[in-house]
């Protein structure tokens, strides 16, 4: 984060605009435009970017980059560990259960500690073969692919040591042929021993754990289901062998369900195991959490608008839910922050917009503070939709993707056009309409919780809760009075009432709709937070790899920084690398290349004499030094050098290669021999 430019001073003013910062800008670049369907040549011009943008030193944009994404990371790293601390606690509570019990069936005797089993007389053994089996917690993480789980495992075993357990953590690269139970074994030692032990076994193990603290020992396997099933079968039954002697307890990450672990191991391995189950988040939660701390409640770091909301709602559905391609879309568009100085912001468009002509500190200062009100009056609103939405099981990306439409809304809900436009809204409005007084009095309490500190919601909210609490305590009326009415009329009068209680939080919520979900692109200064830049954040996240190829063949010079090529204006020079002049040649063809005259054209190139060449030698004074340098020197220049004909068809064939390669040409075909095929052209 870059500071302002002018110097600290005491005045209110200046500690006013202290603590409004930081403030950062998603530079909107330009957008690239396609007049048609393949362009013969690369448009390579520089872009237009903004004015502030350019204003910017180099390590600017980078510093606050840096600065803006870690906060962004931790807060999501925060997040997820939260979100899992209850699990995390069931699992922990019913593992030190688990431990207690096979405790209490254990007879250790420490001269028998090599051996599996000690001896066990009749009236112990069937007590003791009931413990034969190994705890198990089946934990179902719920998501197709396995790199969102990798966090959580890591988490879960940090939360296991600190509350005194011996955890070792396994993937399913050990569980494979190759490496067979004496790799796992191995990975085992090395992890619970802190050292590396050449023949690994069993017996190595218990003798260690007889030395320490009674402490559970707990074996992570992350992924069950990429595991190999002989090996984790054997690796099974030998744990279940010592089991009495090492009081291992296994938690096996599955991804689906219970059929996973069926499919994996075989039916006697499965009697040996005492499961449990014990699920993470759904990714659908673990989104909503991400998106409620990310976007709405750290609402004055940057916001983004539909269109990148959509992009990263599909990004998110396409991989199956994946929370990583979504965090590294996060990534994509918020690398493009910028830091502005004081003087940028007053040339933003829209203070100008908003304030007079040459605003002052004055107005700077207010236009900083409205943003930071009016962003965290949409974040409670939409956190408010949300509280209802939860009854219909609407997501808050989905809502909150549907809360960031530009055009102007409108709250009535018998427009079939505006609920097909504003499902989940219009929803929400009638889920608010049928829900019982019971649900209206919890609704309106976890709204009191939302809008602390915010007096202008927080006061209407106490009026609402007020006026069903008076409604609810109203005296009954006596039941010989009651019962000489119907009981339809009754039951009308009720709902009657009840209809109307709802009726005005229904207005209530539609008001803070109507009021506070504006477009983010209305507000003053949104320059600083906004980003929607759909084509860059795709660029970003997908690459531009073979336009990249083909802006570096055309301007091989800038990359290379060599001063021999530095003035060739755009045409091929001898000094230039062979692919970088095959390809700049290859411009002036069409999308087939006669090979025949690709080649002469190469070939009157690389053998045009530079300008090194042409120099006069020169002259000394004294006829000595004259004549011993007009003999024939030895540092001859590249034009000088006469080349045989096969050199430049060497280097010409190779040129052709290393295009073809890169995937910007196809070779010659048999119907064709002389010609080849351009594949890419500008993009």
């Amino acid at each position: 984060m870059a500071p302002a430019a002018d110097p600290p001073s005491s005045s209110p003013l200046r500690t006013a605009e202290n603590n409004l910062q930081p403030f950062f800008v998603l530079h909107k670049a330009s957008l690239r435009k396609c007049t048609g369907k393949t362009r013969r040549r690369i448009d390579l011009s520089p872009q237009k970017s903004d004015g502030y943008a350019d204003i910017s030193g180099k390590n600017l944009p980078l510093e606050t980059f840096k600065f803006l994404w870690s906060k962004t990371e931790s807060i999501i790293k925060e997040v997820l560990r939260n979100l899992n601390a209850d699990v995390f606690g069931d699992i922990c509570k019913w593992l030190h259960e688990s431990f207690d019990a096979i405790r209490a069936c254990r007879a250790l005797n420490l001269g028998s500690v090599t051996r599996p089993y000690p001896i066990m007389n009749g009236a112990s053994n069937a007590s003791a073969i009931s413990f034969r089996q190994i705890f198990t917690a089946l934990l179902f993480t719920k998501n197709m692919e396995f790199v969102d789980d990798i966090l959580a495992f890591e988490d879960l075993a940090v939360h296991l040591r600190s509350n005194g357990c011996y955890v070792a953590k396994l993937t399913s690269s050990e569980f494979s042929a190759k490496n067979g139970v004496g790799g796992c074994l191995r990975t085992l030692l090395r992890q619970f021993l802190m050292l590396g032990v050449d023949a690994p076994d069993m017996s190595i193990l218990a003798s260690w754990y007889s030395e320490q603290d009674e402490k559970p020992l707990v074996i992570i396997i992350e992924d069950v289901e990429r595991c190999c099933g002989s090996v984790l079968n054997d690796f099974i039954v030998m744990l279940r062998e010592w089991v009495v002697k090492v009081p291992v307890i296994l938690i096996l990450g599955v991804a689906t369900t219970f059929d996973a672990l069926r499919n994996t191991l075989s039916s006697n391995t499965l009697l040996d195991l005492s499961v449990c189950e014990f699920s993470l988040r759904t990714p659908s939660e673990r989104m909503d959490a991400v998106i409620e701390a990310v976007f709405l409640k750290s609402c004055g770091s940057f916001s983004i608008g539909k269109h990148i909301s959509s992009f990263l709602r599909n990004y998110f559905l396409r991989h199956d839910g994946t929370l990583t391609f979504f965090v590294r879309a996060l990534k994509g568009f918020d690398k493009d922050s910028i830091s502005l100085k004081e003087n940028m912001l007053r040339d933003l468009p829209s203070l100008q917009r908003f304030c007079q002509p040459g605003a002052n500190n004055a107005d700077l200062s207010y236009g900083l503070s409205e943003l930071r009100r009016l962003r965290k009056l949409w974040s409670l609103t939409v956190m408010c939709l949300f509280e209802v939405g939860k009854y219909r099981k609407i997501t808050l990306l989905d809502l909150f993707s549907e809360t960031l439409e530009p055009e102007p809304r409108n709250s009535d809900a018998s427009d079939c056009m505006q609920l097909a436009k504003e499902k989940s809204i219009v929803c929400a409005f009638q889920k608010v309409r049928d829900l019982p007084p019971v649900e209206i009095r919890k609704l309106l309490g976890n709204w009191e919780v939302l809008t602390r500190g915010v007096t202008e919601i927080h006061d209407k909210v106490k009026e609402l809760e007020s006026l069903t609490t008076t409604e609810e305590t109203r005296p009954k009326r006596e039941p010989k009075e009651s019962s000489r009415r119907p009981t339809a009329r009754n039951y009308i009068n009720e709902h009657k009432e009840r209809s109307a209680a709802n009726e005005k939080v229904v207005t209530f919520l539609q008001c803070l709709v109507k009021q506070y979900i504006q477009p983010t692109e209305n507000l003053p200064l949104n320059e600083i937070v906004f980003f929607d830049n759909i084509d860059k954040l795709q660029t970003a996240l997908i690459g531009d790899p073979r336009r990249k190829i083909q802006a570096d063949l055309l301007e091989s010079n800038k990359l290379l920084k060599c001063s021999c090529c530095s003035k060739n204006y755009g045409g091929p020079v001898p000094s230039m690398h062979d692919t970088s002049i095959m390809y700049t040649l290859a411009q002036e063809h069409g999308d087939l290349i006669n090979l025949h005259e690709w080649f002469h054209s190469f070939k009157a190139v690389v053998s045009r004499p530079t300008s090194q060449g042409k120099k006069r030698s020169k002259t000394s004074p004294s006829p000595k030094k004259r004549k011993e340098s007009n003999e024939p020197q030895n540092n001859k220049t590249d034009a000088s050098i006469q080349y045989p004909p096969l050199f430049f068809a060497a280097e010409f064939c190779r040129a052709v290669i290393e295009l073809q390669i890169t995937g910007l040409i196809r070779m010659p075909s048999k119907r064709r021999p002389d010609y080849v095929q351009r594949v890419a052209f500008g993009l």
